[in-house]
């Protein structure tokens, strides 16, 4: 059953190496992940689940102590998926930024394992994945990577969007409510359009927590660099 959850934006640029002299640009969006994070130990989780979108060959279950790195983005800074042997496929970006909270934060509570999906996953399937992985073991605990639309301003990744700045407020609502119905109802046509990769995380989210009447609380939520960050916790 799904004891707790942290909502965090997945952007490698959240790690201090990758951001470099902009680091300190994302100082209160990383402050406000760590404190989700924090919440998360409180929760006394027998397995914390990562969970963040990849490519279609890098989808799937990853171990604990399964490692990544950031050298793509030019940063010599690995990290690992809690204790466990090395070895297997490299993390995905998302599930990397999501060990590195954990490192940053000292995580010491128990078993850590990812669960990467593909943004184009369909609500449905969504779904299944969150129940399937709350059903594992009596406590479970998510943290929760994914981005907003990518469309905020004319310098955003994916430029402007008129629609993105209401996408982006109604799953900032959704999650800071716990709301399980309005994240399952999110549009991943439209959440595609706006390169908004946090949808089918979120929505593996509202698939663990059905059945149960979570409470939620908005930490943060900005958008620099034209996409959209929140960072949310449930108990």
């Amino acid at each position: 059953m799904l004891v707790a959850a942290a909502v965090c934006p997945c952007p490698p640029l959240l790690v201090p190496e990758v951001a470099a002299g902009a680091a300190a640009e994302l100082d209160p969006v990383r402050s406000a992940c760590l404190d989700a994070v924090a919440a998360l130990a409180a929760a006394g989780p027998e397995l914390l689940v990562v969970v963040g979108t990849a490519e279609p060959d890098a989808v799937g279950h990853y171990p604990s102590g399964a490692a990544g790195d950031f050298r793509g983005f030019g940063a010599d800074a690995e990290v690992r998926l809690g204790p466990g042997e090395r070895g297997g496929r490299p993390l995905p970006y998302s599930l990397a930024v999501g060990a590195w909270l954990l490192s940053r934060s000292g995580w010491a509570h128990g078993p850590v394992e990812g669960l990467a999906v593909h943004e184009r996953l369909a609500p449905a399937e969504c779904a299944a994945a969150g129940r399937e992985t709350a059903a594992r073991v009596p406590r479970v605990a998510l943290l929760v990577m994914g981005d907003g639309s990518a469309c905020r301003t004319l310098k955003a990744p994916g430029y402007l969007d008129e629609r993105a700045a209401a996408f982006d407020a109604a799953a900032a609502r959704a999650l800071g409510n716990a709301d399980l119905a309005a994240l399952a109802a999110l549009d991943p046509a439209l959440a595609h359009d706006l390169m908004a990769v946090g949808r089918a995380p979120w929505q593996v989210l509202a698939g663990a927590a059905d059945g149960t009447r979570p409470t939620g609380s908005l930490l943060a939520e900005d958008a620099p660099y034209g996409v959209g960050y929140v960072v949310a916790s449930w108990t």
